[in-house]
C-alpha cells in the first residue's frame, strides 16, 4: 500500500521526498494514497534531514527531507555491484534487484534494475474494523492491496581531475491496489465488486556534476538538474477514471566558497517548475503550474569549542490555475436510515432538481515570497559530549491541492475541498462557496534543543523541539457527506420483492450511502507541535549492542483542540549481535493508544510489534554472499496506523517471514 513519511507529526507537502537532492516529482504529496516514485532496493542510503540543512531544499521541506541517495550517476569507475532475491510470506511477494558500476580512466557507467510482485496481504484480524461478517472475516486479508512494479536505470559520467559530470535515465512503472474502494450494491456479491488500482509510470532524467576549482573565491561548484515526466492513472473496470500528470524541471547550483574570515559555506540557486494536471470524473484538483525561484545562503564557523551555523533562504513562488471549479454541491449530514428515510428521499429529489446548476469556472493566480532563516550552535563542552541549540523561522506557500481541491479523492475515501472554499449554512441549508479567508503563507517558528554523548561504550542523543505554526493548512472533517460522482445504476430485477418493507428501506438506505464520501475541508489555524526524540545505545561487548529509543509529538490547535492524524507515543528497544559471519537483530516497538483526536476522528488502540532478522555471510567463488531471514510482526498483532485515512479498513500486515539472498562483487 502507498504511504507518505511523517516527521514530527508533519507530512504531505511539508516533507520533501528527494532523490540525490532533487524532488522525486510524483503526486505522493497530493494524497497519502499515492505511491512514492522512487525505489529503495537499489539505494545506497536514505537520509532524514531536519533543521538548517533543509533550507537548501526549499520551503516545501518545512517539516524535513527524506533523501534517497544512490549511485545512478557514478562518481568513480571502480567495478562493483550487488544483487538481491527475496520472497515474503504475508503477501507472497517476490522481488529481485541488481546494480553494477564499472568503467575506465575517464568514463564510468552504471546500470540497475528491479522487479517486484505481491498479492493481497494477510492481517491478524478482519481488515475492516467492526466487521461481523464471518465469511469475510475468515479471509483476514486487505483486499485489493496487491502490487507489481519494475524499473531500470542507465547512467554514465565523464571523470576528470577536478570532478565529474554525469547523466542518468530511469524508467519506473508500478501498479498497486487502492484498498477500501469497491462499488457493490446491496444485492451484489463480492464477485461483482469493481476494484480500483493505480497505474503509474515515470521517466526521470538526472544531471549531476561537481567541479573542484582553484579560484580565489569559489572552492567548488555542485550541479543538480532533473527532468521528470510522471503519469498516474486510477483504473476501475479497465477504464481510467482519473489521470494525474506531473511534468517537472528542476535545477540547483551550489557555489561553495573558500574560508572567508573563518566562515565556511556557500550559496545555492534553485529553480523548479511543476505542471500538475488531474483529468477525469474523479479529478479533485484542477490543472495548475507552480514555479519556484530561490536563493539560499548557509555559513558555519568554529569559535573555540562552539560551531556556529547560520542560514537564510528567499523564494518567489507562483501558482497559476486557469480552470478552478466550484461545482454545485449539496453536502448533508447522515440521519437515522429508518426514521429519516422520507427526509433523505426529499433531499435526493431536491438535489436532482439542482443538477442543472452551473459549475463556476474561474482562474487563480497567486504569488508568494517565503523567507526563511535559521541559526544554531553546537558546543563541545567536554570531550565526547555536545549540546546543540537551533532557532528557525520558515515560511511555506500552500500547495495547489490545499487551495484548489474540490472533488472526490477515491484513494482516501474522502471528498476534498480546498482552503479557497468554505462551508456556508443559510436557513438550515448547507452549501459550499468561496471563502473570505485571506490566502497567506504558512509560518513556522521552531526551537530545537539537543544533547549528545558520542564516545565510549554508552552513547545517547536527546532532542526536544517546540514548533509554533501560524496559518497552518490542514484537513478537518466537516461531518457532512457528498456524492462521489459515480454512476452505478444496476438492474436488480425483482430482488426487492423478496424483502419486507423494513428490510427494503434499510437496503435502499445502504445503497444510497454507498457512493457518498465524508467531506474534508482544508482550513488554517495557529497550531503548536512539541515533543522529543531520545535514543540510548550500550555497546555491551564487541559483538553485542543494546539500544532503547522513544519519540513523541503533541500537535494541538493554539485555541484548543487537537490536530487530526497525529502519531502516538512510541518507544522500544533493539538488541543486535554482530560477529564475523553472523549478525542478528531483535526489535520490540510499542505504539501507545492515540486518544487525543480531532472532531469526527476515531481513536486508535495501542499495539506492540516484534521484529527479528538474522543474516549469515559467506564467500562463494570469491564473491561475498549473505543469506538472511527476516520476520515482522512475529506476534501477529492487530496494528492500525493512526496517521492513515484508511486505518479502519487496512491494518498493518500480520506475521510475515521473508527469506532472501544478497550478493556483492
Amino acid at each position: 500500500m502507498a504511504s507518505t513519511p511523517v516527521i514530527r507529526g508533519l507530512s504531505g507537502p511539508r516533507v520533501l521526498i528527494a532523490q540525490n537532492g532533487l524532488d522525486v516529482s510524483d503526486v505522493s504529496r497530493v494524497g497519502p494514497d499515492h505511491s512514492v516514485a522512487t525505489e529503495a532496493s537499489t539505494a545506497e542510503q536514505i537520509e532524514v534531514l531536519r533543521g538548517p540543512a533543509t533550507l537548501f531544499y526549499g520551503s516545501g521541506a518545512i517539516g524535513g527531507v527524506v533523501n534517497v541517495v544512490d549511485g545512478r550517476v557514478p562518481t568513480d569507475s571502480t567495478t562493483r555491484g550487488e544483487w538481491l532475491l527475496e520472497t515474503n510470506s504475508v503477501n507472497t511477494q517476490k522481488s529481485a534487484a541488481f546494480n553494477v558500476t564499472t568503467g575506465g580512466d575517464a568514463f564510468a557507467v552504471y546500470a540497475d534494475g528491479y522487479w517486484r510482485k505481491s498479492d493481497d496481504y494477510e492481517t491478524p484480524v478482519a481488515a475492516e474494523q467492526g466487521n461481523t461478517d464471518e465469511h469475510k472475516a475468515s479471509q483476514f486479508v486487505v483486499e485489493n492491496s496487491r502490487e507489481k512494479s519494475h524499473g531500470y536505470t542507465l547512467g554514465g559520467s565523464y571523470l576528470f581531475n577536478q570532478g565529474y559530470l554525469g547523466l542518468a535515465v530511469e524508467q519506473f512503472e508500478r501498479q498497486y491496489g487502492i484498498p477500501g474502494h469497491t462499488h457493490r450494491s446491496h444485492e451484489e456479491s463480492e464477485a461483482d465488486e469493481a476494484n480500483v488500482f493505480a497505474d503509474l509510470a515515470q521517466t526521470r532524467v538526472q544531471l549531476l556534476g561537481e567541479f573542484n576549482l582553484k579560484g580565489k573565491w569559489i572552492s567548488s561548484i555542485k550541479l543538480r538538474g532533473g527532468y521528470s515526466d510522471y503519469e498516474h492513472a486510477e483504473i476501475e473496470n479497465n477504464t481510467a477514471g482519473t489521470i494525474f500528470n506531473n511534468e517537472t524541471q528542476e535545477l540547483k547550483v551550489d557555489l561553495l566558497h573558500n574560508p572567508l574570515m573563518s566562515w565556511n559555506g556557500g550559496l545555492s540557486f534553485h529553480f523548479k517548475q511543476s505542471d500538475v494536471a488531474a483529468q477525469g470524473e474523479e479529478a479533485f484538483t484542477p490543472p495548475s503550474k507552480m514555479q519556484t525561484l530561490a536563493f539560499a545562503l548557509m555559513e558555519e564557523k568554529h569559535i573555540g569549542d562552539v560551531l556556529l551555523q547560520l542560514g537564510a533562504r528567499v523564494e518567489q513562488v507562483t501558482l497559476k490555475a486557469n480552470d478552478v471549479l466550484l461545482p454545485h454541491l449539496e453536502a448533508h449530514a447522515h440521519h437515522d436510515a429508518e426514521e429519516n428515510h422520507d427526509e433523505e428521499h426529499d433531499h435526493n429529489d431536491h438535489a436532482d432538481e439542482d443538477d442543472s446548476a452551473i459549475t463556476r469556472v474561474f482562474a487563480a493566480d497567486y504569488e508568494f515570497t517565503p523567507i526563511s532563516f535559521s541559526g544554531g550552535l553546537v558546543w563541545d563542552f567536554t570531550p565526547g559530549y555536545n549540546i546543540g541549540l537551533s532557532v528557525s523561522r520558515s515560511q511555506r506557500a500552500p500547495s495547489a491541492s490545499e487551495l484548489l481541491a474540490f472533488g472526490p479523492h477515491i484513494g482516501t475515501r474522502t471528498y476534498e475541498v480546498g482552503a479557497l472554499f468554505a462551508v456556508h449554512n443559510d436557513d438550515d441549508h448547507t452549501h459550499i462557496g468561496l471563502s473570505e479567508q485571506v490566502i497567506d503563507l504558512e509560518t513556522a517558528n521552531n526551537l530545537d534543543f539537543t544533547v549528545r554523548k558520542t564516545q565510549g561504550d554508552i552513547g545517547f542523543v536527546f532532542n526536544a523541539f517546540y514548533n509554533q505554526v501560524d496559518n497552518y493548512y490542514y484537513q478537518i472533517s466537516t461531518g457532512l457527506f457528498a456524492e462521489s460522482g459515480h454512476d452505478h445504476n444496476h438492474d436488480h430485477g425483482h430482488a426487492e420483492d423478496d424483502l419486507d418493507e423494513h428490510d427494503h428501506n434499510e437496503a435502499v438506505a445502504e445503497d444510497e450511502h454507498t457512493d457518498e464520501l465524508p467531506v474534508y475541508l482544508f482550513q488554517t489555524a495557529d497550531v503548536i507541535l512539541h515533543g522529543f526524540e531520545a535514543q540510548l545505545a550500550w555497546q555491551v561487548s564487541h559483538e553485542f549492542k543494546a539500544t532503547v529509543f522513544s519519540d513523541y509529538v503533541r500537535a494541538r490547535l493554539q485555541n484548543g483542540g487537537e490536530l487530526p492524524r497525529t502519531p502516538p507515543l512510541r518507544f522500544g528497544t533493539q538488541f543486535s549481535y554482530q560477529a564475523t559471519h553472523l549478525s542478528a537483530h531483535l526489535d520490540i516497538t510499542r505504539y501507545q493508544e492515540q486518544d487525543r483526536i480531532a472532531a469526527y476522528e476515531t481513536s486508535t488502540q495501542g499495539y506492540t510489534l516484534v521484529d527479528a532478522s538474522v543474516s549469515y555471510d559467506l564467500s562463494v567463488l570469491n564473491h561475498d554472499i549473505a543469506l538472511y531471514l527476516k520476520g515482522h510482526n512475529l506476534t501477529n498483532t492487530e496494528a492500525r496506523v493512526h496517521t492513515s485515512f484508511t486505518k479502519d479498513i487496512a491494518p498493518r500486515p500480520g506475521r510475515s517471514i521473508a527469506v532472501g539472498i544478497k550478493g556483492y562483487f
